[in-house]
Formats: C-alpha cells, structure tokens, sequence
C-alpha cells in the first residue's frame, strides 16, 4: 500500500521556469540550498580525492559536478536585477500611486 507522502510526490509538477520576482523567504530558501550544495560539493571533491578506488573516485566527482551544477543553477537564478524586474510588472490598482491633477 503505497504512503500518502509518496503519492503526493509523485504527483508534484515541476515549475517549467523561476518566478521573475525573487521574495526575502525566496532568497532566504536559496541561500539555504546554495550552501547545502556547497558543502556537498566540496565534501565530495575531497573524499574524491581520498578515494584509493578508481570506480568510487568517479562516483564521487560525478556526485560532486551534480552538487557543483546545482550551485550553478541556482546561482543564475538569483543573478536577475529584482528591482528592475519590479519595475517592469504590470501594477494593480492598489499598487498605483494616486495622480495629482
């Protein structure tokens, strides 16, 4: 009998793209996972380097260049100028400044 956890899993649809706009819970989030895939990263390169096996080596920098991509990919993310990507959304009414006449 399948868990409650793994069917909701499976059925998570992947963001085809970032949101544009980046919130401070969002880079908050972000600066988590960079770090986590940072220290995975380097722990990975340095086992890699300890390694005597050659087949264990290579599965170590394979799963060191996955953590290092990962890095990578949210680092690009996060390389987006917030404000002017503020600027250029369309405002609601209740965003607009009221107009002096």
């Amino acid at each position: 009998m399948p868990s409650i956890l793994s069917s909701m899993q499976s059925a998570q649809v992947p963001i085809p793209e970032p949101p544009k706009v980046i919130t401070t819970k969002d880079c908050s989030y972000l600066k988590d996972a960079m770090s986590w895939n940072l220290i995975a990263f380097k722990k990975f390169h340095a086992f890699a380097q300890q390694a005597q096996d050659p087949e264990v080596k290579q599965h170590l920098e394979k799963a060191g260049r996955m953590h290092q991509k990962h890095y990578q990919t949210l680092l690009s993310h996060l390389q987006n100028n917030n404000t002017a990507v503020m600027a250029s959304l369309p405002q609601t009414q209740s965003q607009q400044q009221p107009q002096m006449q």
